[in-house]
């Protein structure tokens, strides 16, 4: 966690991103290291998470986190924990939480929030479109030998 929050003071110092960090272990040892770069790379998905994650990913060659932990200097917002899940790793720990992100002016609370309303009584209104083609499709997908489940 010390690295985590390590790569954080650094982000904020070098001016690349927000006060995030990240890394993952695996065995005792960091395989990968991440920090925001949200800014520097006008990427909004580049959170300190995602980019461990890609990075661990690649030392691994694999697309899942197994055996991993992933230590993250403050509570993953829900993109990141969305890409956690989908990595797999074995445990999540995070030192501040969303709520103390909120306070430094960041959005994850907001979101978190956002996610249990109905999709059309959002802030950014969602409406579905297409169901049953995109059920043909899921439909494919089931019946394809070429697909790894993930």
């Amino acid at each position: 966690m010390a690295e985590a929050l390590r790569l954080a003071e650094e982000n904020i110092s070098s001016g690349n991103g927000g006060p995030f960090g990240a890394v993952v272990v695996k065995d005792g040892k960091i395989i990968a290291r991440g920090s925001n770069h949200v800014t520097s790379n006008n990427d909004p998905t580049a959170h300190a998470e995602v980019v461990a994650i890609r990075e661990a990913c690649t030392v691994l060659g694999d697309f899942q986190l197994k055996g991993c932990e992933i230590y993250c200097s403050c509570e993953p917002c829900p993109m990141c924990l969305g890409a956690i899940y989908w990595a797999r790793p074995e445990r999540i720990y995070f030192a501040a939480s969303r709520q103390d992100a909120a306070d430094a002016g960041f959005d994850d609370d907001f979101i978190y929030r956002e996610i249990s309303l109905n999709p059309g009584q959002r802030s950014i209104p969602a409406g579905q479109l297409l169901r049953e083609e995109a059920l043909h499709v899921f439909r494919q997908w089931k019946e394809s030998d070429r697909k790894i489940p993930y």
